[in-house]
C-alpha cells in the first residue's frame, strides 16, 4: 500500500503584488518580493482498498465519500486527479490539514495546488522540481479551475525561501533568492509581526475587480513594481526601518487599486498598529480580510501586541524547503490512510 504526505509553505508577500497577474505582466512585465514562511499546508494520500463501500474518500473541511471522481466536491482535488491521470480504477483517500486558515491572504489555495500536484506525483513514484510544480499549479488554478489568480503564490510555495520573482512578457519567470546571510535574515524576521483578523474570503472575487482596473492604475502599478528592487536593496543593506516605511507607502498605493482592498476594520487595525510603533504593514492577499503583516522595531512589539490584543498573532520566519514530500511508504498494513 502506497502512501505519501506533502508539506507546502504559505507565503508573505511584501512588494509587487498585482504585477504577477498575466493580463499585466504580459504587457509590462512584473516582479514581486516575497517570503515563504514556516507555516504549512499538509496533504496526505493513499490508494483506498475496495473494502469500504466507496471509491474515493476526501477529507478537508468536509468528509466526502464518493463513488467516482466526478462526484468530488473539492474542485482542486477533482481537477487535480484528472490532470494527473487518476481515474475510478484507483480508489484514492486524501486528507488536508493546514497550519493557518484558508482564504486568509497567505496563499493557501496555491499552496494546496502545489502540494496536491506534488503528492499525487509522488504516488506515481515520480518527482517534480520546483519549476514544474509551480507551472503545474498555475495551470491547475488558472486554466483548469478558471480562477482569477496571479502567479507569485505558486512559485513561493514551490520554491520556498526569500526571493525576487520576475515575470516576463512571454510568460516565463525567474526566481532570484535574496541570499541574505543568517544575521541579516534573522534580524529582519525579528521585526515581523503577523496578525489574523479573524475572517476569510474568496480572493478570486476581489482579484477580478483588481484585474479590470490594472491599466487604469498603471502609474501605481509601475511604482509597486519599482519597489521590489528597492525593498531587496534595503534588506541587503540591513535598513529594516526604511523597509518598513516603504511597505507603508506600498500599502497606501495598494488601497487605491480597487474597491474592497481595505475596510474600515482593517484601516482601524492598521492605524492602531502604527500608533503603537509599527513602521508599516499591509493586508496580505487579495483584499478585504485575512492576515496582516507589520514591520515593528523589537522594542515596540509589546505595545503593538497590546494594541491588537483582540487579534491572534502568529510567529513567523522564513521557510527554505519549499514543497516537499515528508513521508512516503510503499507498504502499509491494514490499507488506507490512518484513521
Amino acid at each position: 500500500m502506497l502512501m505519501a504526505i506533502s508539506r507546502t509553505p504559505y507565503r508573505v508577500s511584501f512588494f509587487g503584488g498585482g504585477t504577477d497577474y498575466p493580463p499585466w505582466f504580459r504587457r509590462h512585465g512584473g516582479a514581486v518580493l516575497s517570503m515563504a514562511i514556516n507555516q504549512y499546508c499538509y496533504i496526505g494520500t493513499g490508494f483506498l482498498p475496495p473494502f469500504f463501500g466507496m471509491r474515493h474518500r476526501i477529507i478537508w473541511s468536509h468528509i466526502e465519500a464518493v463513488g467516482s471522481a466526478a462526484e468530488i466536491q473539492h474542485p482542486a482535488v477533482r481537477a487535480g486527479l484528472q490532470v494527473l491521470g487518476y481515474d475510478d480504477s484507483e480508489g484514492i483517500e486524501l486528507f488536508h490539514q493546514g497550519d493557518l486558515p484558508a482564504r486568509s491572504g497567505i496563499g493557501s489555495s496555491s499552496a494546496f495546488a502545489v502540494g496536491l500536484i506534488n503528492v499525487l506525483t509522488a504516488m506515481r513514484g515520480k518527482t517534480l522540481d520546483a519549476h514544474a510544480l509551480a507551472v503545474g499549479a498555475m495551470d491547475l488554478e488558472q486554466n483548469k479551475l478558471k480562477e482569477a489568480v496571479g502567479c507569485q503564490d505558486q512559485i513561493a510555495s514551490a520554491y520556498g525561501g526569500m526571493n525576487v520573482i520576475k515575470f516576463e512578457r512571454d510568460d516565463s519567470f525567474s526566481v532570484t533568492p535574496l541570499g541574505l546571510d543568517d544575521g541579516l535574515r534573522q534580524g529582519f524576521e525579528k521585526w515581523l509581526m503577523l496578525f489574523y483578523t479573524g475572517s476569510s474570503r474568496l480572493s478570486s472575487d476581489y482579484a477580478k475587480k483588481l484585474i479590470n482596473n490594472l491599466e487604469a492604475n498603471a502609474k501605481h502599478m509601475t511604482r509597486l513594481h519599482e519597489m521590489v528592487e528597492v525593498g531587496a536593496d534595503l534588506l541587503h543593506a540591513g535598513k529594516i526601518e526604511a523597509f518598513g516605511k516603504l511597505l507603508h507607502e506600498s500599502w497606501a498605493l495598494k488601497r487605491g487599486l480597487a474597491n474592497g482592498t481595505s475596510t474600515s476594520t482593517i484601516d482601524r487595525i492598521y492605524d492602531d498598529a502604527q500608533r503603537a510603533g509599527a513602521l508599516g504593514g499591509k493586508l496580505l492577499g487579495a483584499g478585504g480580510t485575512g492576515f496582516m503583516v507589520f514591520v515593528v522595531p523589537p522594542e515596540k512589539q509589546a505595545a503593538v501586541t497590546k494594541a491588537l490584543s483582540h487579534l491572534i498573532t502568529v510567529p513567523v520566519s522564513a521557510d527554505f524547503t519549499g514543497s516537499t514530500i515528508v513521508y512516503r511508504k510503499e507498504e502499509l498494513l491494514g490499507g488506507g490512510l490512518p484513521r
